[in-house]
């Protein structure tokens, strides 16, 4: 019961502190202990069994995320896939890993009923909001069982979770996730954001992914949490206010539609102790404008589903203190490493390299995953060299900050020379008309892969191909400049708001190999 010992303590500490109170659900924590004790104890009557897989599916709502806590409390294995997702995504992995519970609100009865229609071996699905065909409701399905006592005592090498990696770029991996790395990242948590008071942690993000993983650490502190279903940007500005929010976590796409909002400036965010980012970086320059508008309030954390959201950290004192010894390029940074986590850049060799010199960023520690599920092969290359390979192309500096240089496989080779996209979009991102952008390679008979940016602009902004072309080339010279621009209404971007760069990129390789050049 990893999971569930931090609510416990919450109820231990703070039995009548509200956990949630909305139009939807008041709750306190000594409720909420008992409510989840009921539905594991439910569970087992019904035929759950410790290492059952489920799925939630909705919104951000308060009964998802009991119903979450319940099945944790049985032993019970989570999939991670997002309620926004295709149907046919969401048939397809859960046909992969076999899910035997469904939980879902109603106003996803039919995406319930057509994965419990294709996948076999699911023993029951039942609505948290409502009786839905012959489906129970949550609570009456809870009802009459032991509240006191229940449950399943998990061990550190037990499964927890299996979550998503790959979405954005190729085929989704099976990602395992042991109780031992689960309680890794929440210590990791812990030990970097510290509060004195009861925090109020907003989800605006799904749950689902980081910002679930954020709202943990808030339970045995008997935060209070504040679920919005969408993540819409004045709602979110509404929210902080209203409820005195001090914690939230943003991808920094919706940070910077806040950002872009003609109405950002109007509302009170003096609650907020941590406005926390990752998924991908943010510009140096709006990192400034969000600490200009939202106070010195700016996190960052940087980690991945096989080592889940915090190998390293950028606290708001850091930020700060770069900004007050005009030392800006430690924006740049995703901050240094965690308490509990050992982190190295490495040359394809296996060589450790020293500081300054860029390789690919590998982590080694109890927050690594167990592998990819009934993938040997994966797993293996994943840990070459006695390390987890993370992908990112970085460096760590003389002062133990790392930065990322961009993505292996986003590296764009244009007429024999690497170009990291990355790089191009963070001067891109400095145009006042530009809200976000993609940096790909693109199909060229004379370089191989041209270098193409496509932006997506701030409503009623405005701006020329040349103008951004020049903008780089003032930057970054002729080689790594844009050779072409184009402008689209919206980028394709992941339920979590990642761009898709793949979709990106699918738009100008469709019947072309990139193997050109």
């Amino acid at each position: 019961m990893a999971a569930t010992r931090l609510l416990d303590r919450g109820a231990e500490r703070f039995p009548d502190a509200l956990l949630f109170d909305d139009e939807t659900l008041r709750m306190t924590y000594r409720q909420a202990r008992a409510f989840t004790v009921r539905l594991a104890n439910a569970l087992a009557e019904a035929g759950g069994a410790k290492g059952d897989h489920f799925l939630l599916l909705g919104a951000n709502d308060p009964q998802l995320y009991l119903a979450l806590m319940g099945c944790w409390r049985a032993g019970m294995v989570s999939l991670g896939i997002n309620a926004k997702d295709a149907i046919e995504d969401q048939v397809a992995m859960t046909k992969t890993r076999g899910v035997a519970w469904i939980f879902y609100h109603s106003d996803f009865a039919e995406n319930a009923a057509r994965i419990r229609a294709a996948v076999p071996g699911v023993k029951g699905a039942i609505c948290v909001n409502a009786f839905h065909g012959d489906d129970p409701r949550m609570e009456e399905f809870t009802a009459g069982h032991r509240e006191d006592k229940g449950g399943v005592l998990l061990g550190p090498d037990d499964l927890l979770a299996l979550s998503n990696s790959g979405g954005t770029t190729g085929t989704p991996k099976s990602v395992a996730v042991s109780v031992r790395a689960f309680r890794t990242m929440i210590a990791s948590f812990m030990t970097e954001m510290t509060y004195t008071e009861p925090p109020v942690y907003l989800a605006a993000a799904p749950l689902t992914h980081a910002a679930g993983g954020l709202s943990y650490p808030m339970l045995p502190l008997g935060g209070r949490f504040v679920l919005l279903p969408k993540p819409e940007p004045e709602l979110i500005m509404q929210t902080i206010e209203r409820e005195r929010v001090t914690t939230v976590f943003l991808p920094p796409t919706l940070i910077y539609m806040m950002l872009a909002h003609p109405n950002v400036r109007r509302y009170d965010y003096s609650s907020l102790r941590y406005l926390v980012y990752a998924a991908s970086p943010m510009t140096p320059e709006k990192i400034e404008e969000a600490m200009d508008v939202f106070g010195p309030v700016i996190a960052q954390t940087y980690g991945q589903a096989e080592a889940p959201m915090i190998c390293t950290y950028m606290d708001p004192s850091d930020y700060q203190a770069a900004l007050e010894t005009a030392n800006t390029k430690v924006f740049s940074s995703c901050g240094r490493a965690t308490v509990y986590t050992d982190i190295a850049i490495m040359n394809e060799a296996g060589e450790l390299l020293p500081d300054g010199e860029i390789g690919e960023l590998v982590v080694r520690g109890d927050i690594v995953m167990t592998g990819y599920q009934d993938n040997d092969d994966a797993t293996a290359e994943s840990r070459r060299f006695g390390w987890h390979h993370t992908g990112d192309v970085g460096y760590r500096d003389e002062d133990g900050f790392y930065y990322l240089v961009d993505r292996t496989r986003d590296m764009i080779i244009s007429g024999g020379f690497n170009v990291y996209p990355s790089e191009i979009e963070r001067v891109i991102l400095r145009h006042q008309a530009v809200q976000d952008c993609a940096v790909v390679g693109v199909p060229d008979e004379k370089w191989g892969e041209a270098v193409k940016a496509v932006l997506e602009l701030r409503p009623g902004a405005a701006v020329e191909e040349a103008e951004i072309i020049a903008l780089c080339k003032s930057e970054l010279g002729g080689m790594k400049s844009p050779k072409s621009v184009e402008i689209w209404s919206e980028l394709p971007k992941s339920p979590v708001g990642k761009i898709l760069k793949r979709k990106v990129r699918e738009r100008f390789w469709k019947g072309k190999s990139r193997d050109i050049g």
